[in-house]
């Protein structure tokens, strides 16, 4: 199972990111040292990147600002890209919990949707995709406005959710809430890897069609 670059000790994105999520909820300092037992120092320390939270403390920092499609704008995204024609998913850009995905994207899978959603997704990347991952800092993900990224992944077809050799693309926005999800499609799919996934799918035991309702 992979590990998280994200669950690293140098974590200061974590603090940018939790400078903008508070920005949005109006949320004061003091009021994040409470929730994380920290003090305000610590908290002003960690949003300018002088330090980085422990590890313990980064996972708590995740559980705060976990992305959640609780109002009514973010349903609805979330409801667009299970409408969406393409392979897409959305995903909590901190925790990798899966949030929604497209039929197109549950047709590749082992399991329906419905027990994907809110499982973390980081355990099926693939080695190109813990590469980026770990590039992300330095493309200026973290920062307000992000442009898109994109780069191609090798296969990884035997688990719960596939993933084929294709090109994919990330987009990363912050929700009504002030929590960041990333939005991941597929923009290109190598043939032989689409025949080897549908063939996989078909297998005993597998899902091959999405479910219907």
């Amino acid at each position: 199972m992979n590990e998280s670059p994200l669950l690293s000790c140098d974590a200061r994105q974590l603090g940018r990111s939790l400078r903008l999520w508070r920005s949005l909820r109006r949320m004061k300092q003091g009021a994040v040292a409470a929730e994380m037992r920290v003090s305000q120092t610590t908290v002003s320390r960690w949003e300018s990147g002088l330090a980085a939270p422990s590890l313990e403390e980064q996972q708590a920092l995740r559980r705060l600002m976990a992305a959640r499609l609780d109002s009514a704008a973010d349903f609805e995204l979330g409801r667009l890209v299970e409408r969406a024609p393409v392979p897409v998913h959305l995903i909590c850009d901190l925790s990798h919990r899966l949030l929604a995905m497209s039929r197109a994207r549950e047709r590749h899978c082992r399991l329906p949707r419905a027990e994907l959603i809110g499982r973390a997704l980081w355990c099926y990347a693939t080695p190109e995709i813990v590469a980026q991952e770990a590039r992300l800092d330095a493309l200026g993900w973290y920062e307000p406005a992000p442009g898109a990224v994109e780069f191609e992944t090798g296969a990884a077809t035997e688990q719960d959710m596939p993933i084929l050799r294709s090109r994919m693309r990330w987009v990363r926005f912050q929700l009504s809430d002030g929590s960041f999800v990333r939005l991941a499609e597929t923009v290109a799919e190598d043939d032989a890897a689409i025949d080897a996934g549908r063939a996989g799918a078909a297998a005993p035991g597998v899902r091959s069609e999405a479910p219907r309702g």
